[in-house]
Formats: structure tokens, sequence, C-alpha cells
């Protein structure tokens, strides 16, 4: 599977681990950086870079990475098209590719263990999305409200 990734100077060293993991196992990485330690760089340069590489490249998916990984899933999900989640566990991993069809995790460096982090990423990476007709629904009116704005009626 094609992987994008990217992220800043708070997950450098888990994002560099996972490259090669990634590697390791037989994914094709594309890593669009940081590609060396700068402590002040900003992670919306590679996060959105990542994003847009998976929303151009279907069947990929995306890891984003950050300090806490909220403000690089918030810059992800504004790429058109992209569903990123927060996962900080296994669990959300796999809820979020069965229950959201999310493509893009992003995963908070200063939160989690590098073990931790290849734990989500290969759980992401091996959830195939549900299918369940409910699921499917909110995931096409959040798609409509992104394309058109309109709201869905209440009930």
């Amino acid at each position: 599977m094609r992987v994008h990734i990217g992220g800043d100077h708070a997950a450098f060293e888990m994002q560099r681990a996972l490259v090669s993991w990634l590697n390791e196992e037989g994914h094709d990485v594309v890593d669009h950086g940081a590609s060396t330690y700068n402590d002040v760089d900003d992670y919306p340069v590679f996060v959105l870079r990542a994003a847009e590489g998976v929303a151009g490249d279907p069947g990929s998916l995306g890891v984003v990475l950050g300090g806490s990984g909220n403000g690089e899933q918030m810059a992800a999900n504004k790429v058109k098209g992209i569903r990123a989640a927060l996962c900080y566990n296994t669990e959300l991993a796999q809820l979020a590719r069965q229950h959201n069809d999310a493509q893009v995790i992003s995963i908070g460096g200063r939160f989690n263990t590098i073990d931790e982090a290849k734990e989500m990423v290969r759980v992401f990476l091996a959830t195939p999305f549900s299918g369940v007709e409910r699921h499917q629904r909110r995931i096409d009116m959040v798609e409509e409200y992104e394309t058109t704005g309109h709201l869905p009626p209440q009930e």
C-alpha cells in the first residue's frame, strides 16, 4: 500500500521510525517531511502535503504526526475529500477506518510511544471500511456539506 506521511519536529523521531518500519513492512512510503530536525518548523507545511498526496492518490492512506496530533488532524481535514482521525489507541484507529472510512491517521508524538504508533498505524492500514449503510450515509452527509454547504434535515 502507498502511505503518505508528514509531520513536524515534535514527532520527528517517531516519523523517522515509522518511515523505516513502513518500508520494512513492504509499503510504498511517500515521505513529505520533515526530513531534518528543525525545532521551529511548522506542521502545516508537511501535513497538508501528506493529506494532498492521499487525496490525489486513490487507494493510498496517510499518517500525520505532531506534538498532540490535534493541529495536524485539523490541517489534514482542510484538504478537500480527506477524513483524518486523531487516534491514541488501536481501537480508535480501527473504528476510524471501519466506521468513518478515514484515509489519514493523526498521532501525537508527545502522547504515544513509537511502538504504540506502529501498532495504531498497522491496525489503521489493515482495517477496511465496513461499508455498512448507516456509516456510508453519514459520510455522504458530511461530503455533501463539504461540497454544497447543505445541512442534512433534522428528524
